[in-house]
C-alpha cells in the first residue's frame, strides 16, 4: 500500500469520535470491515442494489458499498448494527426477527435490522405498505419477505406494549 496515496478522515462512528486512513477508492463498507473490524454490514453485490452493506449515515440507510470513505467529514456520523446493540428499540427489533423466524442464512439480516430500525425509529406504526417500502432496498434469497414484514409489524406492536 503506497501511503502517499492515504487520504486521513475523521467522523462519527457509533457515538464516537474518530479518525482513519484510506486509500481513495475505498468504500464506505471496507473501511468499516477493515479499519474498524466492524463485520455485520456484508458486501453482497457491490453494487447498491442487495441492501446487505445497509448502515446509516447521517440518519439515513445507506449502501456502503457506493460511498467512498474519503468523501466523509468531520460532521458525518455512521450506525452500524454494532453500535445498536444496547439500543432498546434495536433489541425489540432483533427479538421480533427471532421469534416471527424472519432470520435464515443471516447474510442479508444486519441491512434488513438496520432498514427496519431506521422505519421504527421514524414512524410509530407503520402500515404494510411503508414496511415493504422500507425494506425495499435489501434483497433476502431464504425466507422470502413475508416473515421479515411479520416481525417489522410485531416490533412496532411491542414497542408500542413497551411504552404502556
Amino acid at each position: 500500500m503506497n501511503q502517499e496515496n492515504l487520504v486521513k478522515i475523521r467522523f462519527t462512528l457509533n457515538n464516537q469520535q474518530v479518525e482513519t486512513e484510506v486509500l481513495p477508492e475505498l468504500t464506505v463498507l471496507e473501511m468499516l470491515r477493515r479499519n474498524f473490524r466492524l463485520t455485520a454490514a456484508k458486501e453482497g453485490c457491490g453494487k447498491g442494489e442487495c441492501g446487505a452493506c445497509t448502515v446509516i449515515l447521517n440518519g439515513q440507510p445507506i449502501n456502503s458499498c457506493l460511498k467512498l470513505a474519503a468523501s466523509l467529514n468531520p460532521g458525518d456520523e455512521i450506525q452500524t448494527l454494532e453500535g445498536l446493540e444496547k439500543d432498546e428499540l434495536m433489541q425489540i427489533v432483533q427479538e421480533a426477527f427471532v421469534s416471527e423466524g424472519a432470520v435464515q442464512c443471516g447474510f442479508c439480516i444486519p441491512g434488513m435490522v438496520l432498514s427496519s430500525y431506521h422505519l421504527l425509529k421514524n414512524v410509530e406504526k407503520p402500515d404494510a405498505h411503508a414496511i415493504k417500502q422500507a425494506l425495499s432496498g435489501n434483497i433476502c434469497r431464504c425466507t422470502g419477505y413475508m416473515k421479515i414484514e411479520a416481525a417489522v409489524k410485531k416490533a412496532s406492536e411491542d414497542r408500542s406494549k413497551a411504552r404502556k
